[in-house]
């Protein structure tokens, strides 16, 4: 299983502990230093999971994170040009630009073969696959605006792949107009308890989300 870390601003740590009956969380700094606090009082704290990326010359990838110094935007795209010695990266962006940049100093790096419809705004291709899975717990995500923003990222083609064609369209037509598109709900910070497992990470290039 990948270890969890969080990031606050620009600052990282790794989960070591979770007291979900008091909601607490204890996480270990950079310089070894731990720190215990209720999430639903701290802003600005990323999430993620670190796991391994095997990357090659001529793959796409796509930033998930913004690297802010290297003046990149969160979900880029670009394409490997080559891969250096010392693991560095040499990108060449679909904007045009070159980068260059270490993954251990930049590791929100992941295959940029597919991308979720909210990441996929403002891209275009000439032709796009989407996948659309009807039995979603998250129901919410499955509506017209989806439809119309994956459906229009094609420039002269878009297919479908779905497990239910027949409930697609009810699925599809559902309008979220009315609602906003961001909807706090305090119980969404509650921490809940975590199976405890042994992790093992390998070296390499790239480290996903």
């Amino acid at each position: 299983m990948p270890l969890t870390h969080t990031r606050v601003y620009g600052e990282y740590a790794q989960v070591k502990s979770i007291d979900a009956p008091n909601n607490r969380l204890t996480v270990e700094l950079q310089d070894r230093t731990e720190r215990t606090y209720d999430p639903r009082r701290q802003q600005g704290v990323s999430v993620f999971h670190e796991e391994m990326r095997n990357l090659s010359v001529g793959d796409r990838i796509q930033f998930t994170a913004p690297a802010n110094e290297l003046k990149v935007a969160n979900r880029e795209l670009g394409t490997i040009e080559s891969i250096e010695e010392d693991g560095r990266l040499r990108l060449k962006m679909d904007g045009g630009r070159a980068v260059e940049l270490d993954p251990c100093k930049h590791p929100h790096l992941d295959h940029g073969y597919a991308m979720t419809s909210h990441s996929s705004q403002g891209q275009t291709a000439d032709r796009v696959l989407i996948h659309v899975d009807t039995e979603l717990g998250a129901k919410d995500l499955l509506n017209s605006r989806m439809a119309y923003v994956s459906v229009s990222r094609g420039r002269y083609d878009s297919q479908i792949y779905t497990n239910n064609a027949a409930t697609l369209g009810q699925e599809l037509s559902r309008d979220v107009s009315h609602f906003p598109a961001i909807q706090q709900d305090p119980v969404a910070q509650k921490i809940e308890p975590q199976p405890t497992h042994t992790n093992e990470i390998s070296r390499g290039f790239g480290f996903g989300l």
